[in-house]
């Protein structure tokens, strides 16, 4: 059996500190300003904001949890804890975004003046705080799903601060009261769409789904193709957190004439670079042991 695990992930700790601190204060000075303006807009994207706050708190949790070392209890260490705040985090934007839209729809019935102006200025505030923790964490949203949820928390809080300017300044422009609600709900349609490939990407992993970056099929392959291995099963792939795969299976060789050290360390090599698996785990048997192993589905009871 052979094992590689040597990964760990980047450090966003400050980054998490800094987002945090910053849209907690805003959070205060927005729903203040959102309750003196009467604005729904702005004092939605206050409760946003919060509900932001905390996915920010669970995402960082998460991140801290996920480098903590294994031990005798937890073989695997606290990884999966940042695929479970990635599903969290999608949960907790799709019912802000829920909560967002049905105020909106009763605001249609009880149109209300809003303090356009100082929505505007408001929100403006909002967008480039928001954007500005968005950029903390953009350059680990394509290559960890947990640090992707909390850029997506920050990019969907930008968008809608936009939104609120934007309907701050229709609003000067016709005095149209309803253009309030009308930008909410756009606002949360279009962050219900960009948060839905979050949340069904954090819940294939969570039942051991193979992840989106692994071709199964060309793993398979790859393995066949090294010299001396005759067959392969009870291949799994599986994500322990959201930036580290692994991978096992069982490898069937021509065991009296392979060199099982050079076997082993080809087929690491090859999975580290075409598949970027940091966690290998690979088992040698003979063609006589493998049609007996009882993890072979090719030639187990069940599996006539």
């Amino acid at each position: 059996m052979s094992h590689d695990h040597d990964h760990a992930p980047a450090n966003f700790g400050k980054a998490f500190a800094i987002g945090i601190t910053l849209n907690l204060a805003f959070v205060l000075i927005e729903a203040f300003y959102g309750w003196q303006a009467a604005s729904l807009a702005l004092l939605a994207d206050a409760a946003h904001n919060l509900s932001d706050v905390g996915g920010l708190l669970l995402a960082w949790a998460a991140f801290a949890a996920s480098r903590l070392k294994p031990n005798s209890r937890h073989t695997y260490g606290w990884r999966r804890g940042s695929i479970l705040a990635s599903f969290a985090n999608a949960i907790i934007l799709l019912v802000a975004m829920g909560s967002l839209a049905w105020e909106a729809i009763e605001r249609f019935q009880t149109p209300a003046l809003i303090d356009a102006a100082t929505v505007m200025v408001v929100a403006s505030i909002g967008v480039i705080i928001n954007t500005a923790t968005a950029w903390l964490f953009l350059s680990g949203s394509k290559g960890d799903l947990n640090i992707r949820g909390a850029f997506l928390h920050m990019a969907a809080d930008a968008l809608v601060s936009a939104g609120v300017v934007i309907a701050g300044a229709l609003y000067l422009w016709q005095g149209w009261t309803w253009i309030d609600p009308v930008v909410s709900l756009l606002i949360a349609l279009v962050v219900v769409l960009g948060t839905w490939s979050l949340f069904h990407r954090s819940l294939h992993l969570l039942f051991d789904g193979v992840p989106d970056s692994i071709d199964i099929k060309a793993v398979r392959q790859s393995l066949l193709d090294i010299e001396g291995v005759r067959d392969v099963h009870d291949l799994h792939v599986w994500a322990m957190s959201t930036s580290e795969n692994a991978l096992t299976a069982h490898l069937v060789i021509d065991a009296d004439t392979i060199d099982r050290d050079a076997l082993l360390s080809g087929a690491i090599e090859i999975l580290h670079e075409r598949f970027e698996l940091q966690h290998v785990a690979l088992q040698l048997e003979s063609r006589t042991f493998a049609s007996h192993c009882p993890l072979n589905e090719a030639h187990s009871p069940t599996s006539r």
